[in-house]
């Protein structure tokens, strides 16, 4: 796992760069949200899922930092007051509470931009163009409103949400960049349509497993272990999981859809480090 955090925190490096020009300001507010550490699930998702369908991790490092720059830009829109109005993230003071909301807002637009820039910059000529050009289909679909931004207005607009609505919010909001993480990992190492479809169904249901663990921490975990504050769903008075269910019945159903995702390797002979990758996102505390 560490291997992998570590060419994606290369990557994010050699991406972002701090310029000193007069807009130097813009480049510190998105290296400041960007390198600020976290877990970098989608780039390790899509460089596992590039070695289990034979490639060498270090071929999707553009789109591995792209898609975590969409990420993080999602995070800093995410924290300000007009969203979700939070003071921490990784530990540290929000965005906009350190450059301000203008900046804020600004740097999540540069990021969202850099992001593609910075995919469209992919040149490894063992690649088909129609490869690429369908891996920054699938980063933008996941991205628009289709995807994660869709996603975001679904759980700005709606309360009291039942089952269904939750799990479609949240295949959304959360679940669309990591399925699209595992997709263009197998997209660009060359994979066959049926493996394509088999990790996208791992992405799918590790993402509902991910958010419902999530749902679980903000009520079980601790800010100083989470990174941010606590408690935040309920406060803003959002149906979860575990509102639903209860944490018990959550757990189980954290498990259940793990399994689901597990179960959808099964056609990969070399799937043991995205199998252990969804265990360990099972169990994990932060």
């Amino acid at each position: 796992m560490q291997k992998y955090i570590d060419l994606a925190e290369k990557a994010l490096s050699k991406y972002m760069k701090v310029i000193d020009n007069p807009q130097k300001k813009i480049y510190q507010a998105e290296e400041y949200s960007l390198m600020a550490g976290g877990k970098r699930l989608r780039p390790v998702i899509m460089m596992m899922t590039a070695k289990m369908c034979g490639k060498s991790p270090e071929l999707v490092l553009p789109f591995a930092a792209a898609i975590e720059m969409i990420h993080t830009y999602s995070l800093i829109h995410d924290d300000l007051p007009a969203m979700d109005n939070d003071d921490l993230r990784r530990g540290k003071p929000t965005n906009h509470k350190v450059y301000g909301e203008a900046m804020a807002i600004l740097a999540g637009d540069a990021l969202l931009t850099k992001a593609f820039e910075t995919a469209a910059s992919f040149d490894d000529e063992t690649v088909s163009k129609e490869r690429v050009l369908r891996a920054i289909s699938t980063l933008a679909i996941a991205s628009g409103d289709n995807g994660m931004i869709g996603g975001q207005v679904v759980d700005i607009e709606s309360r009291n949400e039942d089952e269904e609505l939750l799990k479609y919010l949240h295949s959304l909001k959360t679940g669309a960049l990591i399925r699209a993480s595992g997709v263009i990992g197998a997209i660009l190492a060359g994979a066959t349509e049926e493996q394509i479809k088999a990790v996208d169904s791992f992405c799918e249901n590790l993402g509902i497993a991910f958010q419902i663990q999530d749902d679980i921490l903000d009520v079980t975990g601790s800010e100083e272990e989470l990174g941010k504050p606590i408690g935040s769903d309920a406060e803003n008075d959002k149906s979860t999981y575990v509102t639903l269910f209860g944490v018990e019945k959550a757990e189980k159903l954290a498990e259940e859809y793990t399994n689901k995702a597990i179960e959808s390797l099964s056609i990969f002979e070399e799937n043991g480090e995205l199998v252990a990758l969804a265990e360990r996102l099972m169990g994990r505390k932060a």
